[in-house]
């Protein structure tokens, strides 16, 4: 008998035997009918099963060195999206600039022209005058002195009026020279704007053909590896056993220390499509990676774009990226109550951040092992995962 098996088989005899341990409904208070120690042995022989599973699948991986070399570059591509993802929204930041400059520009240079304008309109008034009294009223006006202080007087008001006639001319240039600057300036905005638009155009193209290569990526694993598949159900069968075992034991000391569980009251974890592609269960696949035993649902129609929502408060426990799950966050909502949210194309969130109901957690996409973009949606309930189908109102069947 194989490692793996004498695990199983011990595993399959501890949860024969507390399953034949009496509930006790005459408890006293010191001694439960389940304690602490089961429920800590079974998660024991959890981490048993899990590390067989594991090396189970490590044994698989081996067999898939091809399959291997094409999810690192499916890891890679994922980073790649990344980056142009954050140079896009850089850009989009640039134009943003580009438009308030050129709302303030437009202003000053409508202001300064309005200022010539009156300016110039000084100036010829200034002119006409000047023409109308001919240059000898200059002299005239000192001829007329009674006396030589009389004399000096007018002089110096002669020299302010042609000094005054001189700052108006100075004035009216220093304005032609000031909407020039600004002209120029204008223009020069304004290709810069045009530039960052023409930069924004080729990242969204490049960021179109990087999906595409990770979408034809996913689709070069459609390989079957039939090797292990055996022990690996086996195992998973087991570990299902053992996890409702688990949900069982805690159930019953919860309820022997007057423990209430909350369960429910979650939102949908987006708002903008209510198409259910692919359900909770077993399903067809088309490519490798993809679970055969699908532990939530898949939500279509969502695109790159889609904010991805805490369907519930809670602490983020996880924060990360996945080579199956690509980036992902599950939410601590209380004991053996968490949700999943899989494949986004970004994270909004960190390990420790605290959520309420409707934060934005994420944006959709299609990283690690998926054929498309689309959000992946578990529910786990008493340390158990169930059906979400039960809480997304309204949704529509579409596989």
């Amino acid at each position: 008998m194989t490692k793996r098996k004498r695990v199983l088989s011990l595993v399959m005899a501890a949860l024969m035997l507390l399953a034949l341990t009496p509930a006790g409904s005459e408890l006293r208070p010191t001694a439960y009918a389940v304690t602490q120690d089961d429920i800590d042995s079974l998660k024991g022989d959890a981490k048993d099963l899990a590390s067989q599973r594991a090396e189970v699948k490590s044994e698989l991986a081996a067999l898939q060195s091809e399959r291997a070399g094409i999810m690192e570059q499916k890891r890679l591509i994922d980073q790649q999206i990344d980056l142009t993802e954050k140079e896009i929204e850089n850009t989009e930041s640039q134009i943003a600039g580009y438009e308030v400059l050129l709302s303030q520009t437009a202003y000053e240079l409508e202001e300064n022209q309005k200022a010539e304008e009156a300016q110039y309109e000084l100036f010829c008034r200034r002119a006409r005058a000047m023409e109308e009294a001919g240059t000898s009223s200059y002299w005239s006006v000192l001829f007329k002195a009674e006396s030589f202080s009389d004399l000096l007087s007018r002089l110096s008001d002669i020299q302010e009026v042609m000094d005054y006639d001189q700052s108006v001319l100075d004035d009216l240039r220093k304005l032609k020279a000031q909407i020039k600057a600004k002209q120029e300036e204008q223009e020069e905005l304004k290709a810069g704007q045009e530039a960052a638009k023409v930069t924004l155009e080729e990242k969204k193209e490049d960021l179109a053909t990087q999906r595409t290569a990770a979408e034809a990526l996913i689709q070069e694993l459609n390989s079957e590896v039939a090797e292990y598949e055996a022990d690996l159900k086996e195992i998973q069968a087991a570990e299902d056993a053992l996890q409702r075992e688990i949900a069982k034991k805690e159930e019953e000391l919860a309820r022997q220390l007057n423990w209430s569980a909350s369960v429910g009251g979650y939102i949908w974890p987006e708002a903008k499509s209510k198409r259910i592609t692919s359900p909770m269960g077993t399903r067809n696949i088309h490519y490798p990676g993809a679970s055969t035993n699908h532990k939530g649902v898949d939500i279509g129609g969502v695109g790159y774009d889609t904010n991805v929502l805490a369907t519930k408060s809670g602490v983020v426990m996880t924060s990360a990226y996945h080579k199956s799950y690509g980036n992902y966050v599950v939410i601590f909502h209380g004991t053996g109550n968490t949700t999943l949210y899989a494949h986004m194309s970004s994270r909004k969130v960190k390990e420790g951040d605290r959520v309420n109901q409707g934060d934005v957690i994420g944006v959709t996409g299609c990283t690690g092992v998926s054929s498309g973009p689309h959000l992946h949606y578990e529910i786990t309930e008493n340390g158990v995962r169930v059906d979400p189908l039960n809480y997304l109102p309204g949704y529509i069947k579409a596989w």
